[in-house]
């Protein structure tokens, strides 16, 4: 295995945004390929009830699209007061251009050529810890899947929860049983430009515990 391949495609897979080429299509076994791949990830007790809706339709990406902004009018105002937006935060610059682009996609998530809801069998509003936890990670390593596999041929995508604020009513757009959970939105297309770069982030030794919490090298 070419470890400083796997590395670099670790390291650079972003939340695409800006990049976002809005014009070109699609092919849809390259996408098919990637879910193949992504299908291939671990699943609490080999239950395998992933699902991803796949939707094209325009008049359906523009209600998606709808209830993602209503959410984002919300959190844009929230976000004002977040820590990381303060002065002196390590974290401060990275952040605002991180709103930036999230505006940017709010405005054109219905321009996108394809979105991409991954939903899991099973609801977690009156499940415990450790439901809640076996019904996400039998999907969300799945999703990280599909966006290194999309990542590895050219397609950008970025991870968003927003329009989850309006699930019901994303529901009822889609079709989705009441019986099943979405965990995502990702609006997918090809990405301009070459290549990424590795994001900043806090030191890895400030997240990391050794046997107790506080207990660091």
């Amino acid at each position: 295995m070419d470890i400083a391949t796997v590395d670099h495609l670790l390291t650079t897979t972003r939340s695409v945004r800006k990049r976002l080429d809005l014009s070109r299509p699609i092919d849809t076994a390259t996408l098919q390929r990637c879910i193949e791949i992504a299908l291939q990830a671990p699943t609490g007790s080999n239950s395998q009830g992933w699902h991803f809706m796949i939707v094209t339709d325009p008049a359906k990406r523009t209600g998606l699209a709808d209830l993602y902004r209503r959410a984002f009018d919300g959190y844009r105002q929230l976000s004002a007061s977040s820590p990381q937006l303060q002065e002196g935060d390590p974290r401060r610059e990275q952040t605002l251009r991180i709103v930036d682009s999230a505006t940017y996609l709010a405005d054109r998530l219905h321009e996108v050529p394809l979105m991409v809801v991954p939903c899991i069998e099973g609801r977690v509003e009156n499940a415990g810890v450790l439901a809640q936890a076996s019904i996400y990670g039998s999907i969300l390593p799945a999703v990280w899947s599909l966006m290194l596999a999309l990542r590895a041929r050219g397609l950008g995508s970025a991870w968003t929860t927003l329009h989850l604020m309006y699930e019901s009513e994303a529901a009822q757009i889609l079709g989705v049983p009441e019986s099943v959970t979405q965990t995502a939105l990702l609006p997918v297309a090809y990405f301009t430009g070459a290549d990424f770069k590795p994001a900043k982030r806090l030191p890895a030794r400030e997240h990391v515990h050794w046997n107790r919490w506080g207990n660091r090298l």
